[in-house]
């Protein structure tokens, strides 16, 4: 068969409902990784979801990995091999999802079922991330079909059951299971593309670091009318610290927390990006951030220094008086190049140079620290992926150097040393995490195409790419 033929083999597998039902079943199976008491119900999603139908596509039997910190979901771990001169794919997604608050969903829907209202199938896990790495698998399945019961490649699965609760245990799994894992490049699918309309292909991720600042200067408060101008106040001390490290456009002033100046290729692959066009999204602040930047580069190519909260006081009952302490805690979002090993060190000294000894930094108390990752946009597999996405769905696909936000892809670019390929299937406004998530219908038949266009190029282009990468290298 042709890829004409494997794509429509895809298509048709959406049309016929065949895909709905399968995506049914796996929202049916409640996988709150962030509420207590679910190990049963996420191991059960790998065991009688996952496991099944992996089966069904040729893999060996799946071996299931208790997480490596004893206390989060379990890791599925599958092979099809099919020649050891062949390349390998690795393909990832998470089973587990945020915890589905059927309160909050309008009249009508539910997490734990699918509700399909025109373009769009509501439920729990539809965009993130069941919807997406079921997505997947079945498009293998088409192409292993078209191919005759073979794809031309190898592939190894990893799906996780904690990426919702911050991927505990993940690299911890990566390290200790390198050689089951071990592949040429991994492709997955997570978060939104650029817009519904528009095929995305992104190569990594930005990273996040969460830390706190703290002015602890006496005990108890005291009156505002004796001692007011006699007391340092702690809620304007740490206001003018915060003031000294990002000015009041968000535009970041300490140099420590700023990224390297961005590469001409990134610069490139953003040019044709337009961001905040959605029409269910905020409208973005034109004058905000880092001057002489595109809202592109801000958001994919710059570091940005977030003010998660502040408190000092008690803010919904003030008093007459000079509060003894304040806090806040600060985000930073960064890209590749970003010194993040460094950030509570280097925040301190800029806090010493500025006159601010008094305000302790310290990292965020809990708060797992995201690496920045970002594939070289002159890699061969990217121009191969973008043709690909351009040839199945008949349109110029989005490039993002790395996703705005953050995902665990370091496990795989850094820990196994991969070269990593994003192709996500939801889109802005899906409403993942919060009441009434859905994927839309029309982008999730043009998806279906994408990857069997995908699998079925990287069985017929697989080895060449390899040869022009080890060339290159």
């Amino acid at each position: 068969m042709s890829r004409d033929e494997a794509i429509a083999r895809a298509e048709a597998a959406f049309d016929s409902g065949a895909f709905l039902a399968l995506l049914r079943a796996a929202v049916a199976m409640p996988t709150e990784s962030q509420a207590p008491g679910q190990e049963a119900a996420l191991r059960g999603y790998l065991d009688g979801f996952v496991a099944p139908l992996l089966a069904r596509l040729g893999f060996e039997s799946p071996a299931i990995h208790e997480n490596p910190d004893g206390v989060h979901g379990p890791f599925l771990i599958a092979a099809r091999r099919e020649a050891a001169d062949l390349p390998t794919v690795l393909v990832y997604g998470h089973g587990d999802t945020v915890r589905g608050y059927p309160e909050q969903w309008r009249a009508g829907l539910g997490p734990w079922e699918i509700t399909v209202e025109g373009d769009r199938w509501y439920g729990r896990g539809t965009a993130d991330n069941k919807g997406q790495h079921v997505l997947n698998l079945a498009a293998l399945e088409q192409v292993i079909a078209a191919r005759g019961g073979r794809l031309g490649f190898n592939v190894k699965l990893l799906i996780e059951m904690g990426e919702e609760a911050g991927s505990p245990g993940l690299r911890a799994l990566c390290r200790a299971q390198a050689a089951a894992l071990a592949a040429d490049v991994l492709i997955a699918s997570d978060g939104p593309r650029l817009s519904a309309e528009r095929p995305t292909l992104f190569l990594g991720s930005r990273g996040a670091y969460n830390f706190e600042l703290d002015v602890d200067l006496r005990e108890g408060a005291h009156h505002s009318g004796n001692w007011g101008g006699l007391l340092r106040n702690p809620g304007t001390v740490l206001a003018s610290a915060i003031a000294s490290l990002v000015d009041a456009r968000g535009a970041i002033r300490a140099e420590a927390l700023r990224p390297p100046p961005i590469p001409e290729g990134v610069r490139a692959a953003l040019r044709d990006i337009r961001v905040g066009a959605d029409p269910d999204g905020p409208g973005i602040d034109a004058e905000w951030g880092e001057p002489g930047l595109s809202p592109a580069e801000r958001v994919f190519a710059w570091n940005a220094l977030e003010v998660l909260a502040f408190t000092t006081g008690d803010p919904d009952g003030p008093l007459n008086a000079v509060p003894p302490r304040a806090r806040a805690t600060l985000q930073l979002r960064f890209v590749v190049g970003t010194d993040w090993q460094n950030l509570v060190a280097n925040v301190r000294a800029h806090l010493d140079a500025h006159g601010f000894p008094m305000v302790a930094v310290r990292p965020a108390r809990g708060a797992e620290v995201f690496q920045a990752t970002r594939l070289p946009v002159e890699d061969p597999w990217v121009d191969w992926a973008m043709a690909s996405i351009a040839a199945s769905s008949g349109k110029v696909p989005a490039l993002l150097p790395n996703l705005g936000g953050s995902l665990p892809n370091d496990a795989f670019s850094e820990i196994l040393g991969l070269p990593t390929l994003w192709v996500p299937h939801s889109y802005p406004a899906c409403r993942q995490h919060g009441p009434d998530e859905h994927l839309l219908a029309s982008s999730t038949r043009e998806a279906m195409a994408i990857m069997a266009g995908l699998f079925w190029d990287l069985g017929a282009d697989g080895p060449e790419i390899l040869r022009r990468r080890r060339a290159a290298a």
